[in-house]
């Protein structure tokens, strides 16, 4: 399903990446580990934010047409997802709940056309959450838009629409969001195979605001990246990270308001092991 559109959720998600990926400003640490065989994989996880530290362990396993996800975390919950693909030709679900919260349970079936996608969720308990979502047209251009709905309280909890461009050395998006309360516009450029250059805008109607944000990513080897951006709301930020060996990173981040000048400047570093 090579040519297939882009699922709603992933449209404009090259400026997403671009402006927004790999900028954590706390301290990550992430191990991973593998079996002989690459059905299972182990992965450790550590998170230092303020004076809080967040951990989690979790193991996946990966058979012929089913992926178990299972996750325990530092508050002792315990996170399950079990997705079993070719249910259907072209077809997969998703089954995922946590323990001790009984209504967190949910069911999504995904759908792949050559010109469509469609995804649809519903939570497993008696006053479910629903949403849909579906996308229309091929990897170039595709339109589409998402619905949810609450069943407790017979209200929509989101309403969006959106079209992307897709072509080998740009991309760009217009998405109404917000439940039409806001316009996002973002386009991101390939100036040659290291540097990328991107942008969005957000026009929030409510209010009459506009946010702007810009940035760049600029590979300086094989094994570094650079990335910075730029807002209207007085924010600079950069990344730097270097792949010091095969599928291992470490990540540096730091950022500065300077309409909050009585602050200090943010920084975050976060450390991936894959042996």
């Amino acid at each position: 399903m090579g040519s297939s559109p882009a699922p709603f959720p992933e449209i404009g998600k090259s400026a997403k990446d671009l402006l927004n990926k790999d900028y954590i400003f706390d301290q990550k640490f992430t191990l991973t580990m593998l079996s002989a065989t690459g059905t299972q994989e182990f992965v450790a996880t550590g998170l230092k934010k303020d004076d809080f530290f967040f951990g989690d362990i979790s193991t996946l396993y990966k058979g012929q047409n089913t992926i178990v996800d299972m996750k325990i975390d530092s508050h002792t919950s315990v996170s399950t997802k079990v997705t079993v693909k070719n249910i259907m030709p072209s077809a997969k679900a998703v089954i995922s709940f946590k323990i001790p919260d009984h209504k967190s349970g949910k069911l999504d079936v995904h759908y792949v056309h050559p010109h469509a996608t469609l995804n649809t969720s519903i939570g497993l308990n008696p006053t479910p959450l629903l949403d849909l979502s579906a996308t229309i047209g091929s990897q170039a251009v595709c339109l589409g838009g998402e619905v949810g709905f609450d069943t407790a309280s017979s209200s929509l909890t989101k309403y969006n629409a959106g079209i992307g461009f897709n072509k080998p050395n740009f991309s760009a998006a217009l998405i109404l969001e917000d439940k039409g309360e806001s316009l996002r516009a973002t386009y991101v450029h390939t100036v040659n195979p290291t540097i990328s250059v991107g942008a969005e805008l957000i026009r929030r109607f409510s209010n009459d605001n506009n946010s702007f944000t810009i940035g760049s990513s600029h590979s300086v080897d094989r094994f570094t990246t650079v990335k910075t951006r730029l807002s209207t709301s007085g924010k600079a930020g950069m990344v730097a990270q270097r792949e010091w060996r095969p599928k291992s990173l470490i990540t540096f981040s730091a950022e500065y308001d300077s309409k909050a000048v009585a602050s200090s400047p943010r920084f975050g570093l976060a450390l991936v092991l894959k042996p």
